[in-house]
């Protein structure tokens, strides 16, 4: 049985150019339901360049990419939520002038039965689908343990908080895949550790791929990595097999890789 016959994403041999520049290589890889995969490798490896195809802000120019057995050609980022896909940024991306739990909701428009526009300026066509949105939207502010932060305005909170109301506000469409980019930004020691737990915990119900500069939390939450350099693959495979490459600590300039000994595994577990 192929990947795409088992569900997932399979991105098979994408090659992509800016200018005479190749930012991809024939890079190929692919994540399933209940696994979290890792992209990792030194800036301007391709990481984010990777993940703009996916989302359909890049066209390749060859290779494909396949999600749930159906091809993604010509899809636009605003497909991705009815596809079952969705992606956080690297940086929040929240509306200051709403609060926590309303900048949640708005991660239900794809699925919303009425329109989430008229939602904002408080013209809901169904109070029965406010109602349900917004319980929902509390449910997960609950699972990620921000609940207390609902009605605060999401800029006058800890940068913490802030990544985690991101994170719920992507998780409102009920993806199969979810695209973490660069979820650990700006977060303290022991915020890692909640992340870690938080990820793991993803895998009950979707898909995760992360890019990630944090070795410590690639190393303890994934279950694959995909190592890039240059648009390359250079390594895949398990923590451990990438862990002892040495194509990989070439790339990084001869840089320890953290063991899945880490503190973030051991609180993971």
């Amino acid at each position: 049985m192929t990947n795409s016959e088992t569900g997932g994403l399979v991105v098979n041999e994408i090659t992509v150019s800016f200018g005479g520049l190749t930012a991809l290589d024939g890079v190929s890889l692919s994540v399933h339901a209940g696994e979290v995969v890792g992209v990792i490798g030194p800036n301007g490896a391709g990481k984010t360049t990777l993940f703009n195809i996916v989302c359909g802000f890049v066209r390749p120019e060859s290779g494909t990419i396949v999600f749930n057995g159906k091809q993604l050609r010509r899809h636009q980022p605003h497909d991705l939520a009815k596809a079952g896909i969705s992606r956080t940024l690297q940086g929040v991306g929240l509306w200051g002038g709403l609060t926590v739990v309303d900048n949640v909701m708005a991660g239900a428009q794809s699925t919303a039965r009425a329109d989430f526009a008229s939602a904002l300026f408080g013209l809901w066509r169904s109070s029965r689908e406010e109602s349900r949105i917004r319980q929902r939207a509390l449910e997960l502010l609950g699972e990620l343990r921000i609940a207390e932060y609902a009605n605060r305005y999401p800029l006058t909170l800890p940068y913490a908080i802030q990544k985690r109301t991101a994170l719920a506000r992507a998780l409102m469409c009920e993806p199969n895949l979810i695209l973490l980019d660069e979820p650990a930004s700006g977060l303290s020691e022991a915020e890692l550790q909640e992340l870690g737990k938080l990820i793991i915990g993803l895998r009950d119900k979707m898909g995760v791929l992360l890019v990630e500069h944090h070795m410590d939390l690639v190393m303890s939450i994934c279950d694959r990595l995909v190592v890039l350099n240059f648009g390359r693959v250079i390594a895949s495979g398990s923590p451990a097999e990438v862990q002892a490459n040495p194509d990989v600590t070439t790339a990084y300039l001869g840089q320890d890789i953290p063991t899945v000994d880490s503190p973030v595994a051991n609180a993971g577990s």
